[in-house]
């Protein structure tokens, strides 16, 4: 991976090679050269300790209790990104739901048709593609909990779209709303800030129906990327994504509908939450609002979203990649609401167990890494 000069935008001269020269004292960040490191001290001076100490934390992060390996698949591979090698190496690249999982796949700008893709194509036993034999015993609090649960292998690959679940999983555990309120006929509301990757994989929120057996949630799906042809558009999931296997009992549409288990329904809507807010809240009041890798401090739409969400007076978490987009995420709101956040900073058990590309700092980025909230 190819480094960017730290002090790139701030000097006037252009840089003058790669970016090969580490601060001495975080190692987080890279220059072209000694003037360039000297000129942005100024500025690198306010960080230094701060990415120091998350700079610390780097081998925690990458921990993860699976079996299978990521990054050695890319050493002899330069022209190929990681992520597509580990997808050929599971057999699933550009298969399925896991069409979308790197760059070869559609981009979601281009895609007018959401129609939910429901293969996991992989063999029964290493996917959850039917009820689990038993419902959830305690809170789970992490990957080594859920596979065993739903006893899976640990060389399964799943975690790498079921993080988008399991992460909400998480936010309504850390948000304390007591769900088994919500069983029989009340519908838990959910509205779901920013999606994009995952409006090609919406087939994975099925787990949310063995999380939460009996309770019917209802996912309010807003954000820019999602099509304009689609806006208003419900989906409902009542069974899970199959497996390849052709006598699997996840393709009889009996054992898949269990009339015991929870549903979950989707609505899709264009735009910015701010923006989308009197209409969605006409039949959806949330009891939670969750923005995965939000990405506050990029950018200034979020400003007058923050600031109506802390008039809605409703829990709100959010994620981010990389502790330091968390940090500084955390100064944008609480800025706003004047207040420090509800939710301080913390590792999300449920991370994508694959680091993403981040040509700023070397410290090590995984979707919805970090989660905080007001």
């Amino acid at each position: 991976m190819t480094m960017e000069c730290a002090a790139r935008g701030i000097v006037e001269e252009p840089c003058a090679s790669g970016a090969h020269r580490r601060c001495g004292s975080c190692g987080a960040v890279a220059y072209c050269s000694k003037g360039h490191q000297f000129i942005h001290w100024k500025v690198h001076k306010e960080e230094c300790a701060r990415l120091a100490t998350q700079m610390s934390r780097i081998d925690m992060l990458s921990q993860f209790p699976f079996t299978f390996s990521v990054e050695p698949l890319a050493l002899n591979h330069t022209n190929r990104s990681m992520r597509c090698l580990f997808l050929e190496s599971m057999k699933v690249h550009l298969k399925g739901l896991w069409k979308s999982e790197c760059m070869c796949g559609p981009d979601i700008a281009c895609v007018k048709d959401l129609s939910i893709t429901t293969e996991w194509n992989m063999e029964s036993s290493l996917c959850p593609c039917t009820e689990p034999e038993n419902p959830v015993p305690a809170p789970l609090a992490s990957w080594e909990d859920y596979f065993q649960w739903r006893s899976l292998p640990l060389h399964s690959p799943v975690a790498v779209l079921l993080h988008w679940p399991l992460t909400l999983y998480h936010c309504l555990q850390l948000s304390r709303i007591q769900t088994s309120r919500y069983d029989g006929h009340d519908t838990l509301c959910i509205h779901y800030l920013g999606p994009e990757k995952e409006l090609l994989q919406l087939a994975v929120f099925a787990e949310l129906r063995a999380l939460f057996p009996g309770v019917h949630l209802r996912i309010e799906l807003v954000g820019p990327a999602a099509p304009r042809s689609r806006d208003g558009e419900v989906v409902n999931i009542s069974s899970y994504p199959n497996c390849s296997g052709e006598s699997c009992q996840c393709r009889s549409s009996i054992s898949s509908e269990n009339l015991n288990c929870s549903a979950v329904t989707l609505r899709i809507w264009k735009g910015l939450y701010h923006e989308r807010y009197g209409d969605i809240v006409k039949d959806s009041n949330p009891h939670l609002i969750l923005a995965p890798n939000a990405g506050v401090a990029a950018y200034p739409s979020w400003m007058p979203t923050i600031e109506m969400i802390r008039g809605i007076g409703v829990p709100a978490i959010f994620t981010d990649f990389c502790e330091e987009a968390a940090h500084l995420a955390s100064c944008c709101i609480s800025s706003i609401t004047g207040q420090p956040l509800g939710l301080p900073i913390q590792v999300n058990p449920f991370r994508q167990p694959i680091a993403e590309n981040n040509s700023a700092l070397y410290i090590p980025c995984y979707s919805n890494g970090f989660v905080f909230g007001m």
